[in-house]
């Protein structure tokens, strides 16, 4: 069973390496790993009123990041440590979050890297794709398509 926890700036380093962890394999596969990137790209949006860490037997496995903006919620970050994935905990958090946002006719947004098994992920949870670039792919889900 997982749980939530709120996050406060002293857990960024600990949330950063749980970050890392979970692209690593990815980015790696792309050329693109870079731990000093990877921690510039998190500090750049680091919200933690807007972030959750997931919690599995007294250990944080992750954390996801959802913002609430005009017409959407942003789910910026869901990253699960490696030996916590594919043990259904992502998609009972992702459920969870939609069923959050479901009250609201806003959509969720988010973008996830080109080639990363998250890809798959998002799109068994509803997800679609509306925009690709050189690096990731855009999803929304419900809501009124932006």
């Amino acid at each position: 069973m997982w749980s939530l926890a709120s996050v406060c700036e002293a857990d960024f380093e600990e949330l950063l390496a749980i970050r890392i962890a979970a692209m690593r394999e990815s980015l790696e596969r792309i050329g693109r790993y870079d731990p000093e990137r990877a921690r510039q790209r998190l500090r750049a949006n680091f919200a933690p009123t807007a972030s959750q860490k997931i919690v599995v037997a007294n250990q944080v496995v992750g954390f996801y990041a959802l913002r609430e903006e005009e017409r959407a919620y942003a789910l910026d970050h869901l990253y699960l440590l490696p030996q916590w994935q594919g043990q259904g905990i992502g998609s009972a958090v992702l459920t969870y979050i939609q069923q959050q946002c479901s009250s609201s006719s806003k959509s969720i947004r988010l973008g996830a890297l080109r080639g990363s098994d998250s890809n798959r992920f998002y799109l068994r949870h509803g997800f679609i794709a509306v925009a690709e670039s050189e690096w990731d792919i855009d999803y929304v889900y419900g809501g009124i398509l932006l």
